[in-house]
């Protein structure tokens, strides 16, 4: 074979891989419209059963050289490319990415703006337990300048023999201290039924780890006109949590606070594993605030200073952590919650330390 022959199969190889370029991308335009379609129809973007059809109706027609092990392999990863790309034009359009709004979510919260650069520090009983307790607790938190108080009234434990809450009692115990006190109050709901009651009693619903996918709850509370605290789930992804929250913003209400409070992993020194890495995952991804629960991700009262630090040196917009006046006798998570001095010493050090930070 000549040069000049040499140089004209070349040629025609580069007309080829222009072809096939131009072939590819015209492929990839009708994916990403198949997956738009799909996501207005509520339809799961792979279809490994369509995927199948398609590979067969190629083999059929393979005339060779390559085997059709060798096809099978080049169509699955432009398959693969092309469900990627429809992923990729997924998360754009996520009401809570970053791509869709570029600017800082500030959640309004009785006044205190939760993502506006200032660290904000969410404190209280894991439990409402009586009126004395909670407003012994709310009297040390409002001393030191802060109003968001946190207290459970409805609390899902693991097992049913432990205490549940108070339920509603605890709700109005809850807006009882608000209002004495001039805080805003901070509570989990469990229920869809129980949203539209808790809206009376507090000033931000609570959803936590163990109903971070409990989607009729996350409709529920994004049909109301009320700040939510979503936490993540115990072995849920970054884009689980991401998408909860979607959940709720689709639903209109756009008041939304992530709060990363650790993760289940092999590790049994802390209670959970604290992805303090989720934190500028998320305030990269989405535009909304991100506070750390440092007591449910450590669960030890020895490593709730340094976690904290390290949370708001990682760019976290607050802090949540548990206060109780006398934890040996709590109802619930006894062994992770501060008393009152443990409480003084930790928010000096915590604050001085925030505050050399802004």
């Amino acid at each position: 074979m000549s040069k000049v022959e040499l140089d004209q199969l070349r040629g025609r190889v580069d007309e080829l891989n222009l072809e096939l370029l131009k072939l590819i991308n015209e492929r990839a335009q009708l994916v990403q419209e198949i997956g738009r379609a799909k996501e207005t129809q509520g339809v799961y973007r792979y279809d490994p059963v369509r995927e199948r059809s398609m590979l067969d109706l190629i083999k059929e027609h393979n005339d060779g050289p390559f085997e059709n092990s060798t096809i099978d392999h080049i169509f699955k990863e432009i398959f693969k490319a092309g469900l990627d790309l429809q992923k990729d034009d997924h998360s754009k359009a996520l009401l809570v990415s970053r791509k869709k709004k570029a600017e800082d979510t500030i959640v309004n919260v009785k006044g205190e703006l939760i993502g506006n650069g200032i660290p904000h520090f969410v404190f209280g009983p894991c439990a409402v337990e009586s009126y004395e307790q909670t407003a012994t607790v709310a009297k040390a938190v409002k001393e030191k300048g802060l109003r968001l108080l946190r207290g459970g009234a409805y609390k899902p434990r693991t097992s049913p023999y432990d205490f549940q809450g108070l339920g509603l009692e605890g709700l109005k115990i809850l807006k009882r201290v608000a209002d004495e006190f001039d805080m805003a109050v901070i509570s989990e709901i469990v229920n869809p039924a129980d949203i539209e009651t808790a809206c009376q009693y507090i000033d931000v619903i609570q959803i936590g780890a163990r109903n971070m996918q409990n989607f009729e709850l996350l409709k529920a509370a994004g049909a109301v006109n009320k700040p939510v605290l979503l936490k993540r789930g115990i072995a849920a992804t970054i884009e689980e949590f991401i998408n909860a929250a979607e959940y709720i913003m689709a639903q209109g209400n756009g008041q939304i606070i992530l709060c990363e409070r650790g993760i289940r992993t092999y590790e049994r020194a802390t209670r959970n594993t604290l992805d303090i890495s989720a934190v500028p995952i998320l305030k990269k991804e989405t535009h909304l605030p991100v506070l750390v629960d440092v007591t449910h991700s450590t669960g030890r009262r020895d490593l709730l200073l340094p976690a904290a630090k390290a949370a708001l040196a990682i760019g976290a917009d607050g802090v949540m952590a548990e206060v109780h006046p006398d934890p040996a006798v709590a109802l619930s998570d006894a062994a992770q919650q501060m008393n009152l001095d443990q409480f003084d010493e930790f928010y000096n050090e915590l604050k001085a330390f925030a505050y050399a930070r802004v």
